[in-house]
């Protein structure tokens, strides 16, 4: 088993609590696990970007070569484009389709739609708005995480497992509306 998943968005969106749940889950599976983050912008609105690598075998390196991620999971349509470059001809992206309009040129939507839509293996979801109708709103990044568990190869309840561990101290409502968006997600891919 080999994952190599590119994990990007902007600050304050919880692309590192992601990156946190699908470590612990394959930590737990005794899987070799090896992170590269990029924190130099990830005050609320600077991009934000981690290498998450996934083996049954040891890892050489925690940067992910162009041309082999196996998935971008993507909390933002533009930076999901950002990585294209890195992404295997059959690999998938998992993004959200609200823009954080963070620059003032930023891509028109119909643009970076026409882009994605090119590709072979995309998911698009509205999870901000997912969130708000499930009454899970602080949640969207975790519904993209479901959405995107086939694509890792990492079984769904492992994900749930995790998700009780890294939010466990935060209390069981906190744990459960993760859980629920964990499985919107899922249910939605």
């Amino acid at each position: 088993m080999k994952t190599d998943i590119i994990l990007c968005g902007v600050g304050g969106q919880g692309i590192l609590s992601i990156a946190t749940i699908i470590g612990e889950a394959a930590m737990n599976e005794s899987l070799y696990i090896k992170q590269a983050e990029v924190h130099g912008m990830s005050q609320r609105g600077g991009d934000v970007q981690s290498n998450l690598r996934i083996s049954s075998d040891p890892i050489a390196s925690d940067l992910i070569a162009r041309g082999g991620a196996d998935v971008i999971i993507s909390m933002e349509p533009m930076e999901a484009l950002r990585y294209l470059p890195f992404l295997s001809k059959e690999g998938w992206i998992i993004t959200s389709s609200t823009p954080f309009k963070n620059i003032p040129n930023y891509p028109d939507m119909d643009v970076i739609n026409a882009d994605l839509a090119k590709l072979p293996h995309v998911i698009t979801l509205d999870i901000e708005q997912m969130a708000k109708d499930n009454g899970v709103p602080r949640s969207a990044n975790v519904i993209l995480l479901g959405a995107a568990q086939k694509a890792l190869g990492i079984e769904y309840e492992k994900l749930e497992d995790a998700i009780r561990r890294v939010f466990g101290r935060k209390g069981e409502a906190i744990v459960e509306a993760n859980i629920k968006a964990l499985a919107i997600g899922k249910a939605n891919s």
